[in-house]
């Protein structure tokens, strides 16, 4: 992919981006392959198609909440969609992204790259039940391919019942985990189809309260 077609997707994905959060998240792509060498950030299968399959697909979310400054990303792996929101929001005055990731060699990674990049993002290595006391209030939280969403919701739950929204990817099957959850949730939702095509949803989650 050229780099006029891929900052051309990448406005379709996010809405405006300027010249320099495009190269910042370059950058990103760069470092990522170096470090993927060395540890296990993305499936290897997925690594020549980086921008399409990993960045396009989280720089999405920016779309859903054009005026959101707070986030928090629960299990961030590789950064997706932490890091590339970060980014993303790097000159959006106020904004913070809290990235939790208990593996210590990821979170070296986004640690590292992010700092670099000068991203406004604190990454916190440790286990999501283990971070509520660190992480002020989000307005948004996001989860890309970490656990089916009842287990996402009971995660989620201490940020979700004092008022932030969840955006979280969902593959093909999410319709049988929306469906699981209400034996144990009751929420508000919205699906939003994915931008660039695919059989994946983001699930809006807002309103969580146990099912009675």
């Amino acid at each position: 992919m050229s780099d006029a077609v891929a900052f051309d997707a990448l406005q379709i994905a996010a809405g405006p981006v300027s010249r320099e959060t495009f190269a910042r998240l370059q950058s990103f792509e760069r470092e990522f392959n170096r470090w993927a060498v060395r540890i296990n950030l993305a499936a290897p299968s997925t690594l020549p198609h980086l921008w399409e399959r990993h960045i396009l697909d989280s720089a999405q979310l920016i779309r859903l909440a054009p005026e959101v400054t707070r986030w928090v990303d629960l299990g961030s792996g590789g950064g997706f969609p932490g890091a590339v929101v970060a980014i993303l929001l790097a000159e959006r005055p106020g904004s913070h992204v809290d990235l939790i990731e208990s593996n210590r060699k990821k979170a070296a990674f986004l640690q590292t790259v992010l700092a670099g990049l000068k991203a406004p993002a604190r990454v916190h290595s440790r286990r999501i039940e283990e971070s509520y006391d660190l992480v002020a209030q989000p307005e948004i939280i996001t989860a890309r391919a970490l656990a089916p969403l009842p287990r996402l919701l009971e995660l989620a739950e201490p940020w979700l019942l004092k008022g932030a929204r969840a955006l979280f990817h969902k593959g093909r099957d999410y319709q049988r985990e929306i469906e699981e959850s209400y034996n144990v949730w009751q929420f508000d939702l919205v699906k939003h189809g994915e931008s660039r095509g695919g059989d994946g949803v983001i699930l809006e989650i807002s309103n969580l309260r146990r099912a009675r």
